[in-house]
């Protein structure tokens, strides 16, 4: 079994790694879905059943169609992508922020004690917690899924507007063969005599 965890967490990071150091974020984006895969193998292993299924349909399902979705519709076609020195600035300070916060949060956890007895913890089972989900909690299951949908939909016409304002001869709504080339000056010809 340790082998084959010792495998899965390899690609995972492997994974991860090509995810950030892909220049097509497209590809960036379906290798982390490899990468959420693997932390859901990690939560099966764990025998946390219910985590690994929320895993693979949060993040492998939901939160991968939301990055697709946000790569496609707010892509810009620049070859050119070089990085200003005022942005190089800004990434060296958040670096050294995040580096300050990790130092913090590291010394934070190892100065910690460690409790020497465990308490029982007690286990709810993927049928306990549905229960609880779609029971108690039903209403708020349901507003939380209506706002998220909201949430895309408003980003998607959001998205979708801007990019029509940007874009030369934008399509307006008049019918097939209007609209693009209406206001466009149409090219000279020239007298040839």
């Amino acid at each position: 079994m340790t082998a084959a965890l010792a495998i899965l967490a390899a690609l995972m990071l492997a994974s991860a790694v090509l995810a950030f150091s892909r220049r097509n974020l497209i590809h960036s984006a379906l290798l982390l879905v490899f990468t959420w895969a693997g932390i859901a193998g990690f939560y099966l292993w764990a025998g946390a059943e219910f985590v690994a299924f929320a895993q693979v349909l949060v993040y492998v399902g939901a939160v991968s169609m939301v990055v697709l979705f946000a790569v496609l519709l707010t892509r810009h076609r620049t070859d050119d992508v070089t990085m200003p020195p005022e942005s190089l600035r800004r990434a060296l300070g958040a670096t050294a922020c995040g580096a300050l916060v990790l130092a913090v949060l590291a010394t934070a956890v190892l100065g910690t004690p460690l409790p020497t007895e465990t308490e029982r913890v007690t286990t709810l089972t993927v049928r306990e917690i549905g229960l609880q989900l779609m029971g108690t909690h039903a209403a708020a299951v349901l507003i939380t899924g209506v706002l998220l949908t909201v949430a895309l939909l408003g980003a998607t016409i959001i998205a979708a507007t801007e990019r029509e304002d940007e874009a030369p001869g934008a399509r307006s709504d008049h019918g097939p063969g209007q609209g693009a080339h209406q206001g466009a000056a149409l090219p000279k010809s020239e007298d040839v005599t």
